[in-house]
């Protein structure tokens, strides 16, 4: 990508994310820094030092005298809840568009955190840390983690798409310490057969890492320091909230170059945060109880409207259902109840727009009126024929819903308005989590006369009674009274080789975590069991080892370098890989002593004959594009159907309860006046990191064109009033207008070559938890309750490349039946995690429920619900999937392999009397033709014989 001058990159980051004002002053002390020692591998860390310390030795808000470190590494000491996730993607940004680093290392220094971090740097997160970043909003940054970097990933050049862009490493401070696991070296720094080292070893000779550790407390005077160090990065920057080292000699920081102590943040919520709004600079008492009623009324709707168009935009953006939102007024008495239906149906309440969309309910309607005002009430989430509702006092428990944001409460106190029966019935999130986007996370109260009074009370109450979840405990509850056991399950073949290890040394006892027995691995089977497979016919303790290493260390680089897991019943082929295990026991002078050629060869033989017969094959793809994607938008016609925004002639003040944070929507804007309205809007459109004014002003300008020809037809040419809307809600109309333009955004693709980089791979072991061994049973028995599904874990397998399964449903469990019968299948499985190499548009991997491989075909099976069939996550995993199908079997065509297919399945078409052909007929997903045109295949790869 084209590099970004430092400031303009500052500048850019700040205005795009957001930053809070201690995020964009760290953002600026890092280009500070940048500049001032340009941080290189060959950095002289000295003269870097004095760099710093000449800069924030003496500042009243840093504390720098050293780096503490063998490298530069500079602290942030930012409060907690200040934002130091976003203030990471932050500094990422920044280095990656001034072309300092395309490679970072983010640690985390416990489970929880690293969790988080994974999620908050994924696109599909409302927390997201790039949202809005232009260098980020068509490449996205490639996320390894830690159980994700052994398929190569990380890796220039071998991960699926072949991404060019940044590369983030996300890892738990565990996973690099040197002495985790007994002192035994992590996995992070054992051998990978795809790149000849470590990846540990890889990463720390990369010219350009930069290291990020969150709550960097946890890294001092450790031997997560010392791995750190290992590391070898050009740049560390630390975020803590607490710079001081950890334990009863702690040390304060030498390297905060920036200090920022605020009180902790707000916490995590699960339902809407409670906010009341009022007007800017009113005072209710300059007015009549009368005119104060109706200037509530009116911002509500104000305000109402506001929201209405940031759902339809929501929606939109992210392909989900659309809110329909409903202003609450509560109302006195009945009498009362109905002059306010009166007034806000009457052509006073601007112009009568509401007429025929506002129902009243309390107990004395009577009659048709209320038997269709009822009705309104029990559909009111899904109908969207209602904008207000009009009640006496307080709605009766049990009637919470998603759609409710604005509450206006006429002539209440505040402990009437604070209380569970008003607030409580809007706090239902309409998406089930927090979105991220405040209007949607907001439940707002409007109440001029008690703004002060709310915000006061509110902190004496602690905001809304919360109700906890309940969890059952017993037989049928969400718990079952018996205690946990671990099933482990290792492929057919490991077990096979585990089983002739066990006999060759004495047996190590496995604890059972129910009844505190023992067994040797692998578990003992229920009764009804199929019988374990066929014992190997070597059996002295040195034949053994010399089968394990050709499993463990020779077939995974053998997998590299043959075309076809065909291959391995080739005598040459296995003729080097047993001389390939004689090279590996020459390292070791007693690993194979006694083993002659013909017997190392024999072993491998064996093995290799039943690792074909009993390993699906799955092969790796390396997917590289050609060139840039270009892209731009199509003319359309605005959908403003939902758009009703009204004249805003004061700003509406909104403040969150529990935050007191603030915000105002606005009718008087300052600053100059636009020459024509567009420009209002084109303005705000143009601040989307997708948008380029220069590429897309004709489109800009036609768009916002017509929106200010809507607006003026709804007001009959009066400009004024036109003005007063396009000002006061241009922000609202670009969110909309974006929207609306991102479905009709056209995309010059890209074309990709596709390579095959291993032919096949380890079927790795998986591990299964069930309630106990009671919960262990034949596969053709289903569970007393199929609801419990779960809880069990099934065996007696004839075909499957793994003793044991678990199912997700009782449908699943029925495919399984028809495969073990199905005369045409050879092999079926349930992949684990990380087994295959596919992603969706988003970047989400896609785990599929079965891979299945018959005489002629082999198949990716997805079963699902009928109701979730057109989904869009469960279409966008099977579009994914289809392509990776097309894909492989291309790649695959010329070494005589067998054609991929995807099938998606309803749970309504798996039933024991049908056959895998017929599924394959009426099932079979195809890619978009568009897109097969797209890949060139090519081969690249080292044959294993010479």
């Amino acid at each position: 990508m084209d590099t970004v001058d430092p400031k303009r990159a500052v500048h850019q980051i700040n205005q795009r994310l957001s930053l809070r004002k201690p995020q964009a002053e760290a953002l600026r002390r890092l280009d500070t820094i940048v500049t001032d020692i340009d941080p290189k591998k060959d950095t002289d860390v000295e003269l870097a030092r004095g760099a710093v310390r000449a800069t924030y030795g003496n500042l009243a808000d840093a504390d720098f005298e050293d780096f503490e470190r063998g490298f530069p590494s500079v602290c942030f000491a930012l409060a907690t809840g200040v934002g130091k996730t976003r203030l990471m993607g932050a500094f990422i940004s920044y280095l990656y568009m001034i072309g300092k680093s395309r490679n970072f290392f983010v640690l985390a220094p416990n489970l929880t955190i690293y969790e988080k971090l994974l999620a908050d740097f994924q696109p599909s997160s409302p927390k997201y840390v790039f949202r809005g970043i232009e260098a980020f909003a068509h490449n996205a940054p490639l996320i390894v983690n830690a159980e994700n970097y052994e398929e190569g990933r990380g890796v220039r050049g071998t991960d699926l798409f072949g991404k060019e862009g940044a590369i983030i490493n996300i890892f738990n401070v565990s996973k690099i310490n040197s002495e985790a696991r007994g002192g035994n070296a992590p996995r992070i720094k054992r051998l990978q057969e795809y790149i000849g080292e470590s990846y540990f070893s890889y990463l720390s000779e990369l010219e350009d890492l930069v290291l990020l550790m969150d709550e960097a407390h946890r890294y001092r005077g450790t031997a997560g320091a010392r791995a750190i160090e290992e590391l070898k990065p050009i740049l560390g920057l630390e975020v803590t909230a607490t710079p001081k080292s950890v334990g009863a000699k702690s040390l304060e920081f030498r390297n905060v170059i920036y200090r920022y102590d605020l009180p902790d943040a707000m916490e995590d919520g699960y339902v809407k945060e409670p906010a009341v709004g009022t007007r800017a600079n009113f005072d209710p008492k300059s007015v009549t109880a009368d005119t104060l009623e109706k200037i509530k009324l009116e911002d509500g709707v104000h305000y109402h409207e506001h929201v209405k168009v940031a759902l339809e935009t929501y929606a939109r953006q992210n392909a989900v259902k659309v809110v329909h939102p409903f202003m609450l007024v509560v109302t006195q008495d009945t009498t009362h109840a109905r002059q306010v239906k009166d007034y806000v149906e009457s052509e006073d309440f601007f112009g009568g727009r509401y007429k025929g969309r506002v129902a009243e309910i309390h107990s004395k309607l009577k009659g048709e009126e209320s038997d269709e005002n009822a009705q309104r009430l029990l559909n009111i989430e899904k109908s969207g024929d209602t904008d207000i509702v009009i009640h006496v006092n307080k709605l009766k428990e049990g009637w919470d819903v998603s759609n409710l944001f604005t509450i206006v409460p006429l002539r209440a106190s505040a402990s009437d308005i604070l209380t569970e029966q008003t607030l409580g019935r809007g706090l239902r999130l309409p998406y089930g989590k927090r979105t991220g986007v405040e209007v949607v996370d907001t439940l707002t109260v409007i109440a001029h006369e008690r703004f002060n009074e709310l915000i006061e009370k509110a902190k004496e109450e602690n905001g809304v009674t919360r109700k906890l979840k309940q969890v059952t405990i017993g037989e049928g509850g969400d718990v079952a009274p018996t205690k946990p056991v671990t099933v482990p399950a290792p492929s057919i073949i490991d077990q096979m080789l585990s089983q002739a290890e066990a006999k060759t040394k004495p047996t190590v006892p496995v604890t059972n975590g129910e009844s505190g027995e023992t067994w040797v691995q692998p578990a003992p089977q229920a009764g009804g069991m199929s019988e374990a497979p066929k014992p190997f016919s070597f059996s002295t303790p040195e034949e053994v080892k010399v089968a394990r290493t050709v499993l463990d260390q020779v077939l995974p680089q053998v997998s590299k370098r043959v075309r076809s897991i065909k291959d391995l019943n080739d005598p040459k082929i296995v003729e080097q890989i047993a001389d390939t295990a004689m090279k590996v026991a020459a390292q070791d002078a007693d690993l194979f002593s006694g083993v002659t050629k013909e017997q190392a060869v024999a072993v491998a033989t064996e093995l290799c004959k039943n690792f074909f017969e009993r390993t699906l094959a799955i092969p790796a793809l390396t997917i590289t594009p050609q060139q840039q994607v270009s892209f731009g938008f199509s003319r359309f016609d605005l959908d403003m159907k939902t758009w009703n925004f009204q004249p805003l002639s004061r700003e509406l003040f909104v403040q969150v309860l529990r935050t007191e944070k603030s915000s105002i929507i606005s009718g008087e804007e300052d600053g100059e006046t636009a020459n024509r309205l567009e420009d209002y809007i084109v303005a705000r459109l143009i601040d989307y990191p997708e948008i380029d004014y220069d590429a897309h002003a004709e489109i800009l300008y036609d768009l916002a064109g017509q929106a200010v020809a809507q607006t003026r037809a709804r007001f009959r040419g009066d400009d004024d009033q036109a003005l007063s809307v396009v000002r006061g809600h241009a922000k609202t109309m670009a969110e909309s207008i974006f929207s609306q333009m991102q479905q009709n955004m056209w995309r010059e693709q890209t074309n990709y070559r596709v390579s095959l980089s291993s032919a096949f791979g380890e079927l790795r072991p998986q591990t299964f938890d069930t309630a106990g061994t009671g919960f262990i049973r034949d596969f053709r028995t289903p569970p007393d309750q199929k609801q419990d599904i779960r809880k069990y874990v099934f065996t007696g397998f004839a075909r499957g490349c793994y003793q044991y399964a678990k199912f997700d449903s009782d449908p699943e469990r029925k495919l399984v039946v028809v495969l073990e019968k199905e005369p045409s299948v050879r092999l079926w499985m349930k992949p684990g995690p990380n087994q295959f190499k596919i992603f969706d548009t988003n970047g989400a991997p896609y785990q599929p429920d079965f891979v299945v491989e018959t005489d002629t075909k082999k198949l990716i099976i997805e079963v699902k619900r009928l109701s979730e069939m057109k989904a869009p996550e469960v279409r966008r995993k099977a579009d994914a999937a289809s392509l990776w199908c097309h894909v492989a079997t291309k790649a695959c065509a010329d070494c005589g392999e067998k054609p991929w297919s995807y099938l998606l399945v309803p749970e309504t078409d798996v039933h024991e009397n049908f056959t895998v052909s017929g599924l394959i007929s009426k099932h079979t997903q195809t890619p978009d033709t568009d897109l097969l045109t797209r890949y060139q295949f090519g081969e690249e790869r080292e044959e294993v014989i010479d």
